[in-house]
């Protein structure tokens, strides 16, 4: 009877010092362990919206009625017309210094630009100076520069006609080197291509630079003339016809064809593969995101809590999806992101402390196993069978 009150009451206080050394290991280990999973905090956003002045703020669930609404503002806004359209319509090509022009002047082969199978027109014929003039016979110094080729075709005949009878004049411009326009950024081949008596459009400038890289930002084309900067979109070009993207090219243009970098939108949260997507030509639905990252992340997400994040820091733009029944990620479907978006999964509640427990519990078991073990060692030296 005493031996079994020692017993217990020894049974007693083991238990309690296991108990004190198992607080003590939980409280020695490192915050981390313990630390909840990333979720997001709606009210945390509300209140820091309302404090910058954001009355109204509220998480916007989405909706099929949302998805309609925001589809009809994502319609294209009216872009800037080109200021050559009508120059277009009637084009004709004016001299530029540094041109080379090619006269032919019928039953006078004296003042006919000499050439043959040996010498191009272009290596003979009479090249337009930096001042914008030519030297002919009979006629002397002419300013041809910023004058079509009838222009001087009809100047040459009336000088020409005071020394000849009735003479027959054919003015061509033989090598075009006055004006250019640069196609650069993501093109395949960046060239200076020359701007010559047929229109150049900013379609044709992409296509003799063979095309965009696979990096290019169809919708990110930037045109430079005269110390401004216009921006075009070339895919409204290619996939809607929108004809008012295809400029007129004139001397000194630059094209410059962005990279979709910027174009990303960013999967974190409880998705097999968080990371960063570059969006295909500007488009992404929340379920290619998600599809694209894997997809969520078992029993561990919760489907309840996706959010769309938009916008500035202060005062983001929030899209909330339920998507607890599978009919609903046919909104996901249709749901359009943004460049830069952050799409959020939340951690399903549970699943949040199976976490913490799984990140614990090798410790928790290190512990007792130290704790058993000097226990063990106490009771053998005081019962003497410590061998």
């Amino acid at each position: 009877m005493i031996l079994g009150r020692r017993e217990l009451g020894g049974g007693t206080k083991r238990t309690r010092f296991r108990t004190l050394y198992l607080l003590f290991g939980l409280s020695a280990l490192p915050g981390c362990f313990l630390a909840p999973t990333m979720q997001m905090d709606e009210g945390a956003a509300e209140r820091r919206a309302k404090e910058h002045q954001a009355k109204d703020y509220r998480i916007i669930p989405i909706t099929q009625e949302l998805v309609a609404r925001l589809a009809m503002e994502a319609q294209p806004v009216p872009r800037a017309a080109d200021p050559l359209a009508a120059e277009a319509l009637s084009y004709e090509y004016r001299i530029a210094p540094y041109d080379v022009l090619s006269i032919t002047v019928w039953d006078h082969p004296e003042l006919t630009t000499p050439s043959g199978s040996f010498r191009s027109p272009e290596e003979t014929g009479n090249r337009v100076s930096a001042r914008g003039e030519i030297f002919y016979p009979h006629v002397g110094l002419v300013h041809v520069a910023g004058k079509t080729v009838d222009e001087v075709r009809t100047l040459l005949t009336a000088q020409l006609n005071r020394v000849l009878l009735n003479p027959q004049l054919d003015v061509r411009v033989a090598a075009f080197r006055g004006k250019r326009a640069q196609v650069t950024g993501e093109v395949t081949t960046p060239t200076t291509i020359p701007i010559t008596d047929v229109p150049l459009r900013v379609q044709d400038a992409i296509a003799a630079a063979k095309g965009f890289t696979p990096e290019a930002d169809w919708s990110n084309v930037t045109l430079s003339r005269d110390n401004r900067v216009y921006h075009l979109n070339l895919q409204a070009l290619y996939e809607q016809g929108d004809l008012s993207q295809n400029w007129l090219l004139t001397d000194g243009d630059v094209i410059n064809v962005g990279d979709r970098s910027r174009n990303k939108v960013f999967v974190m949260g409880e998705v097999r593969l968080p990371q960063s997507r570059l969006m295909v030509k500007g488009r992404m639905t929340l379920a290619e995101a998600l599809n694209e990252t894997g997809g969520l992340e078992g029993a561990i997400s919760n489907v309840s809590r996706i959010y769309v994040i938009r916008g500035t820091y202060d005062v983001p733009t929030v899209y909330h999806l339920d998507a607890h029944s599978a009919d609903a990620m046919l909104l996901a479907t249709q749901f359009q992101l943004k460049p830069r978006d952050v799409v959020f999964v939340s951690t399903y509640g549970l699943a949040r402390w199976n976490n913490i427990f799984l990140q614990i519990l090798p410790t928790v078991t290190g512990l007792w196993d130290a704790y058993d073990l000097s226990t063990r060692a106490t009771e053998s030296i005081t019962t003497g069978t410590l061998h």
